[in-house]
């Protein structure tokens, strides 16, 4: 397995990226892999790595890097306040900018293949693959909210509007009584996915709180296992 951390120039600046693809049998399918609030983590480099041990070139980008140089956050007071800052510095807007500075450094690497990528995304970037499924639908094939915060929200950038510029097949693993995601907002969710005739599939998760995928102090394994295998079948179908 190849790991290692580059630099990809963005609109907005210098964005540290993790990288992760096998040594042997490429070129591989392009997945984005977008970071939940916590931010890039030992758990999530390893969730990104497993990914690429099926045979993805998967990016794991700093997002937070129009705050500051990269940095790991603990549970203090302090990082949690700053961590709540620099979540404001991302939106369904920017991170296009960021996809697309992304994908040219992949078609400049040998070990990538062109055509088609999907993105993964956890917490506040569960809407975000969406809106690159909006914004890119020429080359986006999947993408994956995995207990996604704040899907439906003001502004004309949410990522339940305009839907019918979407090609990708998008999975959807939405906890209940999530108050980052209430349900009243899957509803809405849900109702612009059909109206767009976007196909879609839905795992609303009663047994787990908001935060179940990576290793850490809400993780559950059913629940974290399952959405491995919807990723996996998501991809499979639509990069392969």
């Amino acid at each position: 397995m190849i790991e290692r951390e580059i630099s990809v120039t963005t609109p907005d600046g210098v964005m540290p990226t993790f990288l992760f693809h096998p040594e042997h049998d490429g070129p591989h399918p392009v997945v984005l892999y977008l970071m939940d609030a916590p931010s890039i983590r030992p758990a999530l480099r390893d969730m990104a790595s497993r990914l690429a041990t099926a045979g993805y070139y998967v990016m794991l980008p700093y997002l937070f890097y129009r705050g500051g140089p990269y940095r790991e956050f603990g549970q203090s007071d302090e990082d949690m306040h700053a961590r709540t800052e620099l979540m404001g510095t991302i939106t369904p807007t920017n991170i296009v900018g960021d996809a697309v500075a992304m994908l040219e450094v992949a078609d400049d690497d040998g070990a990538a293949r062109d055509g088609s990528f999907g993105a993964v995304g956890f917490c506040m970037s569960g809407g975000l693959t969406v809106a690159l499924a909006r914004a890119m639908p020429e080359r986006m094939a999947a993408a994956a909210s995995i207990h996604g915060a704040w899907m439906v929200r003001d502004g004309e950038d949410s990522p339940h509007l305009h839907l019918e510029r979407v090609r990708a097949e998008v999975h959807l693993a939405w906890v209940e009584d999530d108050p980052t995601a209430p349900t009243e907002t899957r509803a809405t969710f849900v109702d612009a996915l059909e109206t767009a005739g976007v196909r879609y599939t839905l795992d609303v998760i009663t047994d787990a709180v908001h935060g179940y995928a990576p290793p850490g102090e809400r993780y559950d394994r059913r629940a974290s296992e399952l959405h491995w295998e919807r990723v996996h079948s998501l991809l499979r179908r639509n990069l392969w």
